[in-house]
């Protein structure tokens, strides 16, 4: 733990990648855009958000009654930062101008003492700090900390900093073991990492100090949360919240007490990822071990083959081990986005590159698949099976949704996913004082500094077509490059200048030196297209395999394969092919082909719901897509998991 892995700056990662680089120009094209007229309610048949109307309340600038949800503000504040990662990559300088408006209008929202909340400042200003477990004060507060970082970082520009130190001063001031202060923790997790992120700007040791407070005091007896319901008498917001357990805001126990995934998904991978940053920060050996048994128990035994977690349709929550069924998983988008956080984190002290493969698993399945090529239309939720019709209202898939959707009225996944893929950068490329690591094979090209000495990188990625990444590197001095070993390569080879090597191996990486100059490294995986399994304990896959080709899982659609997916079965050496795919479909992954049964079972009588027994077994052909781009083509039946015909 003593070095200090830390991800390319953004402006030093330029993403050229078929697949990624069209979703981040998107986002900068349309993306932003798009979400910029949502946010002022100017989109027809969207939910209205208030967003821009509750701070032009708070900021004085007309008069009216707050709406929409108490955190609402949060959308604004993700929109920011989505906006200051595209300014930094050189495709969002055109947002700069607005953002500066934005940060005005915040700015004069801010009450004198750095309070920053539309809610309260408009609607119960006597009500301040009184509701942590649902006000989420401090939950926005964190969104608007990591806006402003990203914006500082991004244009150098202070003031928006200045509008976040002021409020986290704030918050210091409030929160603590001292006398006077409250000793409580946010409901939703947030502000730990965002203070974190500002103490990294700042230097200032009081915001690392205040996130490891909250983490500390979290779930400890007297509990705060506990006595705060009993004291109001209820619930003020969230009335379905009735029978509210503790173990929903993992705040049952003290974190670091915690070995298991709990509670509502987002909120434990916020918490785990400012564990993973404090653990780095105070060298805490027993705060990283409880961060590396949480992560397992996630990854071996409660996420789904797409990288989705929190299976529960009931308050977007963990369950039990092996808790996975497909076509009523909920697996929140923002979940997903929260494991990528965690694992990208886990490696950053570890130095382990296996803690990626989540990430990876989760970024090109579960986060792709919650937005379409367009980027105007979202998932909130991700199942891995689909069949429109029974996806109705006020029954037990209530939750799920056939298609995309415009926007939600807690919106939280549509600009989550958007700073993700501005950002991606930070996925990609990391460095510490030895080497630079590559963690994602996206094409791109990427700047560093080690040791004073710059390396400049171009990666060239055919992972997902024959398995190759070519790299051109040219540097002033001798340099270590780490590359990860993903978790479905096979065998592979490297060469340097067409020379093939034996490089060194060591915690997931090749580790390959390269000398001053300009020098090429070629890595071939042996990336063949694999039927699955899932552990004998997921009883909802039990008896079937799923397809997956390198990172990406493939899943059957009604508009390739017809409806009545259910009928759909292979056998367990069925061969694949590969095809390009349609030309409405983006990206340089194959559509997979294979052979298959449809067998109906059903009554001989068809008018009859039961009947005696009736078989019918037909070959066909069947085609494949990568399952983040289900859904582009019109609502239809979706399916991962297949039935095995022995």
């Amino acid at each position: 733990m003593n070095r200090h892995m830390i991800p390319l700056e953004y402006q030093d990662v330029c993403i050229t990648d078929q697949l990624f680089g069209e979703y981040v120009k998107r986002v900068s094209e349309h993306i932003i855009p798009h979400q910029w007229k949502i946010l002022n309610d100017q989109l027809e048949d969207a939910s209205p958000t208030y967003c821009i109307q509750n701070f032009r309340i708070a900021a004085g600038e007309i008069k009216g009654e707050r709406k929409g949800v108490v955190f609402q503000d949060t959308d604004l504040y993700k929109w920011l930062e989505t906006v200051s990662y595209s300014i930094a990559s050189g495709l969002g300088k055109k947002y700069e101008e607005l953002a500066d408006e934005v940060i005005d209008l915040i700015e004069k929202a801010q009450e004198e003492d750095g309070y920053l909340n539309t809610y309260y400042t408009i609607t119960c200003p006597e009500k301040k700090w009184t509701n942590l477990v649902e006000g989420h004060e401090l939950y926005t507060s964190g969104h608007m900390i990591e806006a402003a970082v990203a914006y500082y970082k991004a244009t150098k520009k202070e003031k928006f900093l200045k509008v976040a130190c002021k409020n986290a001063d704030l918050i210091c001031s409030v929160f603590g073991t001292e006398k006077g202060q409250k000793r409580g923790y946010p409901g939703h997790q947030e502000i730990e990492l965002a203070l974190v992120k500002l103490y990294h700007v700042t230097n200032k040791r009081k915001y690392l100090e205040c996130a490891n407070y909250f983490i500390s005091e979290r779930g400890k007896k007297p509990n705060y949360l506990k006595n705060e319901i009993e004291k109001r008498g209820g619930w003020e917001f969230f009335p379905e919240f009735e029978h509210y357990d503790l173990e929903y805001s993992q705040a049952h126990m003290e974190p670091i007490c915690q070995k298991t995934a709990v509670g509502h998904a987002v909120r434990d991978m916020y918490m785990c990822s400012a564990m993973a940053d404090l653990a780095l920060e105070y060298q805490d050996a027993e705060m990283l071990k409880t961060c590396k048994e949480i992560f397992h128990n996630v990854t071996d035994k409660r996420m789904y083959i797409t990288g989705g977690i929190g299976s529960s349709g009931f308050r977007e929550r963990f369950t039990t081990d092996y808790d996975l069924p497909n076509s009523t998983n909920y697996s929140e988008t923002c979940a997903s986005i929260g494991l990528m956080m965690f694992g990208q984190r886990m490696t950053a002290v570890t130095e382990d590159a296996s803690y990626y493969d989540a990430v990876e698993r989760a970024l090109y399945n579960t986060v792709l698949a919650g937005i379409n090529i367009e980027g105007d239309r979202y998932f909130y939720v991700n199942p891995l099976e689909m069949v429109p019709e029974f996806c109705t209202e006020h029954t037990y898939m209530d939750h799920v949704k056939a298609e995309r959707q415009k926007w939600f009225n807690v919106a939280c996944c549509p600009p989550n996913i958007a700073r993700t893929l501005a950002s991606l950068g930070q996925y990609i490329y990391a460095q510490d004082e030895e080497a630079l690591y590559i963690h994602q094979f996206i094409s791109s090209t990427a700047v560093a500094n080690i040791h004073n000495k710059e390396i400049s990188l171009e990666m060239n990625s055919q992972l997902l077509q024959t398995g190759k990444v070519f790299l051109a590197i040219e540097c002033e001095n001798v340099q270590i490059i780490k590359i990860r070993i993903p978790e479905y390569a096979g065998n592979y080879q490297v060469s340097i200048n067409n020379k093939l090597i034996l490089p060194e191996i060591g915690n997931g990486y090749l580790v390959v030196e390269v000398g001053a100059g300009n020098t090429k490294v070629e890595v071939d995986f042996d990336i063949k297209a694999k039927w699955m399994a899932a552990n004998e304990y997921v009883r909802a896959d039990s008896g079937k395999t799923a397809l997956v080709k390198g990172p990406f899982v493939y899943c059957l659609e009604e508009a390739d394969n017809g409806n009545l997916l259910s009928e759909i079965y292979v056998t367990e050496n069925t061969k694949v092919t590969e095809e390009p795919l349609q030309s409405e479909l983006i990206g340089e992954a194959p559509a997979l082909v294979y052979q298959g049964v449809r067998m109906k079972s059903c009554p001989a009588d068809r008018e009859k719901l039961y009947g005696e027994l009736y078989i019918e077994k037909k070959e066909v052909t069947l085609k494949a897509i990568p399952y983040c781009l289900w859904n582009n083509r019109g609502v239809g039946e979706m399916l991962i998991w297949h039935k095995l015909l022995f």
